[in-house]
């Protein structure tokens, strides 16, 4: 046991500088979009949202949405699955828990 206690002190500091050169860009990365795609929209952004909805809302109304190319159908499908799992990912932290939830 102490010959394994030996070895992992003195391996760590360079395991612990492998894995923190592995990480740094990826989390470079992962806090660049959290403060892209996570940001609230500000206020000139809201109309243009606004005319999106009722762009989409007349869309169903006519049916013309079954002229959706199948690229634009799966773009429209994964955005409206995102908007829905944050629902529920928001409902889950503010209830602390996921007892309730069908999941």
């Amino acid at each position: 046991m102490a010959k394994f206690i030996r070895n992992f002190s003195e391996k760590a500091p360079s395991m612990v500088a492998a894995a923190m050169t592995y990480s740094k860009p990826r989390s470079a990365t992962f806090w660049h979009y959290t403060k892209v795609e996570l940001v609230p929209p500000t206020p000139s952004e809201i109309p243009t949202a606004i005319q999106s909805v009722k762009k989409i809302i007349q869309s169903a109304k006519t049916d013309n949405f079954k002229h959706l190319t199948v690229k634009e159908a799966v773009l429209n499908g994964l955005v409206a699955t995102e908007v829905w799992m944050c629902f529920y990912i928001r409902e889950i932290i503010g209830k602390c828990g996921i007892v309730g939830y069908d999941v």
